[in-house]
């Protein structure tokens, strides 16, 4: 506090002796402020707390003195009680009285709330050195602490700090047992290295529910014609489009954090494209359509070649690592976090969108037989299933202070229960965060026999089915599960997987659909549909027009609605 506030205060409270009332606030080294009442036999007996910051009128008549302690009469609105006089102040911004916190969930430290910037990461049983605070919620607890935590300052929500080490090192136990028997056995790390406490998942009120999406790529031709997508989506139960800002080599528009961090990117992105996406979503809105931004983040060939240091590097070569056609900037990489959410940041400010959907949150797939050569810039010592729930947690904390969802896409594999992930994707350590998880179980993805199925890309409704199934085991075992909303196929079979599969028609994806429904997962759906010919979605469109939370399950008597597809 400071000395001028200590002499204003010392006045108000010198009027106690003059009989006059005053104006303070309740002030704490927690969110609530215990009050009192005074009983003739007990004396002071504690009979509530109000939520620090509230202004109160102190009277200067029948102040009372316990255990040396110093009661004064107060009240708030028309709450009458006793106050601890070391619990009043004579200036709002002094009601926060806590010196040091404790890290209770590891988080990153921004150093700069403007921009998103990390600083560095506050672990799980740290000791921070609290240097201020941004705002005092209405329930007494701070939004945002400014701290110092190992020499770094930084700013850090309130809701992961504690005021004890004890409570610092608490759990939330309630599915540790579970997550326990979840084998390391590909090098993607320890399930309980992860978190589960519950999040606090915001409801903002505009997501629609189930929320049922096409998919459409920044091709300039398919923004042009988003009146006949909307034509089409008007007679069907499609409520929503997701429109890529940035894929892997296909930057959308010329964004400012694209200048700022990947001049490629910049270079590659539409000249134009910024009117077309604001058209394009403006009459999406005005439609009423749900409006959701892709982006892709750990698989961006443009940011490594910009930033070779941050992309993962093959000590062998010498070089940055290319898979899958791509170089990829390591998942560890904060500065690859910091420009994925101020792009996004961006998106949602220039275009209004309702969600922000990120793509490609995990390391490579397919490295085990040479991950122990890759250096991954791993500068903070986690495991990949740790830093892609550090980075999904930063991302949801970001973007939710612009009142709009986060959604994640992770591999089906990652609903598999006996493991973690060579690629950092762990379930549970996900949804526990995210606002939607959206999985790609793609059925043409399935290998033969996988759950017993012969040519699962053959039955689409079994595969799904038994893939749903195993949502829920991995849901159960989550404390504040996300809305699973999920990939389908709209995509004819791969001719490499078999030449002769299923046709890609209304049949298949109402298979598709009725399998995820029937095994519980009532959150919708999005098309993937690289191309995104509207012919193709014309051609399966009787499956979009369905209900289906009012269909019942298929069993022996209830068959499909389409005519099955043929070989």
């Amino acid at each position: 506090m400071r000395k001028d506030y200590f002499i204003v205060f010392a006045l108000l409270l010198s009027a106690c002796g003059q009989k006059q009332d005053f104006d303070a606030w309740l002030a704490s080294e927690s969110k609530d402020v215990p009050v009192w009442e005074y009983q003739k036999k007990e004396g002071m007996q504690q009979c509530g707390s109000i939520a620090r910051g509230t202004g109160v009128i102190v009277s200067g008549k029948d102040a009372r003195k316990q255990d040396g302690v110093r009661y004064l009469r107060a009240k708030a609105g028309r709450q009458k009680f006793y106050v601890a006089e070391s619990a009043l102040v004579s200036d709002r911004t002094e009601c926060v009285k806590e010196t040091e916190l404790y890290v209770q969930t590891t988080a990153s430290l921004i150093d700069d709330t403007l921009s998103s910037h990390i600083s560095g990461l506050a672990k799980k049983g740290q000791k921070l050195e609290v240097l201020g605070y941004d705002t005092l919620m209405t329930d007494g607890r701070v939004k945002r602490y400014k701290v110092k935590c190992a020499s770094r300052e930084g700013w850090i929500f309130g809701k992961y700090a504690v005021l004890s080490p004890e409570e610092a090192a608490e759990r939330y136990d309630g599915f540790d047992g579970a997550h326990a028997k979840v084998k390391n056995s590909f090098k993607g790390g320890e399930a309980l290295g992860c978190e589960f406490r519950p999040y606090e998942k915001p409801d903002f009120g505009t997501m629609p529910s189930p929320c049922n999406a096409f998919y459409l790529t920044i091709s300039p031709v398919g923004l042009r014609k988003i009146d006949d997508y909307i034509a089409l989506a008007d007679s069907t139960k499609i409520n929503a489009f997701v429109i890529d800002i940035k894929d892997n080599e296909c930057p959308g528009f010329k964004a400012d954090a694209m200048q700022k961090h990947s001049p490629t990117n910049y270079k590659w992105a539409g000249a134009r494209s910024e009117k077309l996406y604001r058209e394009a979503i403006d009459k999406l809105h005005a439609k009423g359509y749900y409006v959701i931004g892709r982006i892709t983040c750990f698989k961006d060939n443009y940011y490594a070649q910009d930033h070779p240091g941050d992309a993962i590097l093959d000590r062998e070569t010498g070089k940055p690592v290319l898979h899958n056609k791509s170089l990829w900037p390591s998942a560890y990489s904060r500065n690859v976090w910091q420009y994925n959410v101020e792009l996004a940041k961006e998106a949602v400010r220039k275009f209004g969108l309702d969600e922000v959907n990120f793509d490609y949150i995990r390391f490579p797939d397919k490295m085990i037989s040479i991950d122990d050569r890759m250096d991954y810039r791993n500068r903070y010592g986690e495991t990949k299933v740790q830093a892609i729930q550090n980075f999904v947690r930063y991302a949801c904390d970001e973007l939710h202070q612009l009142g709009v969802y986060v959604s994640f896409d992770v591999f089906g594999e990652s609903a598999n229960p006996g493991y973690t992930t060579a690629y950092g994707q762990y379930w549970p350590a996900i949804s526990t965060i995210a606002d939607v998880i959206c999985a790609m179980p793609y059925p043409d993805h399935f290998a033969d026999h996988y759950y017993g199925i012969s040519k699962p890309w053959n039955h689409p409704y079994e595969i799904l089915n038994a893939w749903g199934k195993r949502v829920q085991g991995r849901q159960a075992v989550t404390a504040s599960p996300a809305i699973v909303r999920t990939w389908i196929q709209a995509y004819h079979v791969m001719r490499w997987v078999d030449p002769h599969g299923l046709d890609n028609d209304a049949s298949y994806i109402e298979k598709e659909i009725r399998g995820l429904y029937d095994a519980g997962l009532t959150g919708g759906y999005i098309t993937w549909l690289a191309s995104e010919n509207i012919d193709v979605y014309r051609y399966q469109k009787e499956a979009y027009a369905l209900d289906y939370p009012s269909l019942p399950p298929i069993d022996s008597t209830n068959n499909f609605i389409f005519t099955p597809s043929g070989l």
